[in-house]
């Protein structure tokens, strides 16, 4: 995984910087993060992956694949990024790009994305209580996202990069 990675970072680290520059780069930043995982999402897909391995399919038909299915026309920055990506044969790094991108923009503005495990749905109140508890227990503000693990039986086991805190019934 670290050659996807090594190839990945100075994709991440270029669009890093070409959107945090200027008077609305908060704005800029924000519309790549999500441009960015729409088009990382459509570059997972094997389906895509496959067709954009065939010698016979142009780096224009993928594009233009890729574009389709992201909802038909894509931003300025959008279009150029991916058209940078499909030329140099890196489709299959776009998700790490994505990943990393994201990773620097969480560095920049002092977030941590967190990933709870938990066996029953947390919305609400309980959400906000939890995210309270983790970002003292963590240090630092996080991002929430909940992914629902019937195998935890009960409570929680949250990821925050390489920090693991696990008080599911499970462990």
């Amino acid at each position: 995984m670290a050659e996807v990675a090594t190839i990945a970072r100075p994709y991440a680290e270029a669009l890093f910087k070409s959107s945090s520059q200027g008077a609305a780069a908060q704005a800029e930043l924000a519309s790549a993060l999500t441009w960015l995982a729409t088009l990382a999402s459509i570059a997972a897909d094997t389906q895509v992956l496959a067709f954009a391995d065939n010698p016979k399919i142009s780096a224009q038909q993928v594009y233009d694949l890729i574009a389709q299915v992201a909802g038909g026309t894509l931003s300025a920055p959008a279009g150029n990024f991916l058209r940078a990506v499909i030329d140099n044969g890196r489709l299959s790094a776009l998700p790490e790009m994505a990943h990393q991108f994201r990773s620097l923009v969480n560095a920049q503005s002092g977030f941590s994305d967190a990933v709870v495990h938990s066996a029953f749905a947390i919305e609400g109140a309980a959400l906000d209580d939890l995210k309270a508890l983790l970002e003292q227990r963590f240090g630092r503000k996080l991002n929430l996202s909940v992914i629902e693990d019937k195998s935890l039986i009960g409570g929680v086991r949250v990821v925050v990069g390489d920090e693991v805190f696990d008080t599911s019934i499970k462990a």
